[in-house]
């Protein structure tokens, strides 16, 4: 099937409610990936920040067939050991002790925001339901996740949403202090705010929001759905800030691109979660499980850590350079690690095209923000040819 003939059928089966570059990938090695008319692009965007390993990685692809040759799936009410072990390996490697699986991070967020009213019903506070978020936020499509986010474009038509969702500006410690009071069960911010155009918290705020619950009462819960796995030079971005959250979701590239999401929690607010209160089919599901714990072991054994800081800093001098160069076509490079995002003075969308004719895959972030979250093995010369197409596709 060539690429004309997949947009064709895509048009008339699906439902029409992604923008999708005119393109059907076919095959993935590392950082590179090939469409159906067997042309090659550098990939950097790692499925939004989801193929943290580049695609096929040897060691998840062996552990996920291995798991295949085992037992596929199981019902959650029983135990399965690939979902035990990749829960111990991620409390060994956060601050949580107790951990919730589900599909996505969409999920994952309805579970810390049901976690989050459960754990003030049980502790005598039922009238604490309310759920504090930042404006520019995204935390997924469910309704729950949805009323969560602070960006109006993706509610609309959609109404009406679950209530006691407040908005407040992102950065600023002064309206979060205005609106966290003694309705309130959490505060839910993303530490970068990915689809909201790749902004970063200010120094100290997030560091502020953790003294701000512990003084008002209320649970913090941390998205790290993009930013986490090492995402942003730490295994989870948070540790940059010095504090931990009493909540954290995770997914994208938890497993690799395999779906699969989790909801980290303290071993105090954990425990609310009792028998009936919530649950997900397919969550913990073996293959994914395995898979995931060969991501968390390859990211250890390859020293993935620093290299994904060594190499964003690099992306970000390569971006920064660029800037100065294109004379006032981008305002603004700004990112952590290899979660990095270049705002344009103008639409982003035809650089985004064209740098997809020129071979490079990137996306939007917003609609001036062109987003880089490429695999963390991606190496310096490819960065550099991707800072190359990107400067040609600024020319036109």
């Amino acid at each position: 099937m060539t690429n004309e003939k997949a947009v064709e059928l895509g048009r008339r089966v699906l439902t029409p409610n992604y923008k999708q570059q005119p393109i059907a990938l076919v095959r993935g090695e590392g950082t590179r990936v090939w469409d159906a008319d067997g042309r090659r692009y550098l990939d950097m965007l790692a499925g939004i920040a989801t193929c943290a390993l580049g695609h096929c990685h040897p060691a998840v692809l062996a552990a996920a067939q291995a798991q295949l040759h085992r037992i596929w799936h199981a019902s959650n009410g029983v135990y399965t050991l690939p979902s035990l072990q990749l829960a111990e390996a991620l409390v060994r490697r956060s601050f949580a002790k107790r951990v919730f699986f589900c599909n996505s991070g969409a999920e994952a967020n309805e579970a810390a925001l049901k976690l989050a009213r459960r754990f003030h019903f049980a502790n005598g506070a039922p009238e604490r339901v309310e759920v504090v978020c930042a404006n520019g936020s995204f935390h997924g499509r469910t309704l729950g996740a949805l009323a969560a986010t602070g960006q109006p474009k993706y509610q609309q038509g959609i109404g009406p949403l679950p209530p006691a969702f407040v908005h407040v500006p992102f950065g600023d410690l002064a309206p979060l202090r205005a609106a966290v009071g003694p309705k309130t069960a959490a505060v839910l911010l993303e530490i970068i705010q990915g689809e909201g155009g790749v902004r970063v918290a200010p120094p100290g705020y997030i560091a502020g929001v953790r003294r701000l619950c512990d003084e008002r009462g209320a649970l913090w819960i941390a998205d790290e759905v993009q930013t986490g796995m090492g995402r942003t030079g730490t295994l989870w971005a948070h540790e940059q800030e010095g504090v931990t959250p009493d909540i954290m979701t995770v997914a994208k590239a938890l497993a690799n691109g395999l779906p699969i999401g989790a909801m980290l929690a303290t071993e105090k607010a954990g425990v609310a979660l009792t028998p009936g209160t919530h649950a997900s089919t397919f969550g913990g599901n073996p293959v994914t499980c395995a898979a995931a714990i060969a991501v968390l072991e390859t990211i250890d054994r390859e020293g993935l850590l620093p290299a994904c800081r060594e190499a964003g800093e690099h992306l970000k001098a390569r971006l920064i350079d660029l800037k100065e160069r294109v004379g006032g076509r981008i305002a603004d490079v700004r990112g952590r690690g290899l979660l990095v995002g270049v705002e344009l003075t103008s639409e982003a969308a035809p650089v985004i095209a064209r740098c997809r004719e020129l071979g490079l895959i990137v996306n939007l972030a917003s609609e001036k923000v062109i987003r880089f979250a490429p695999a963390l093995l991606v190496t310096r010369a490819e960065i550099d040819e991707a800072a190359s197409i990107l400067a040609r596709a600024l020319e036109g």
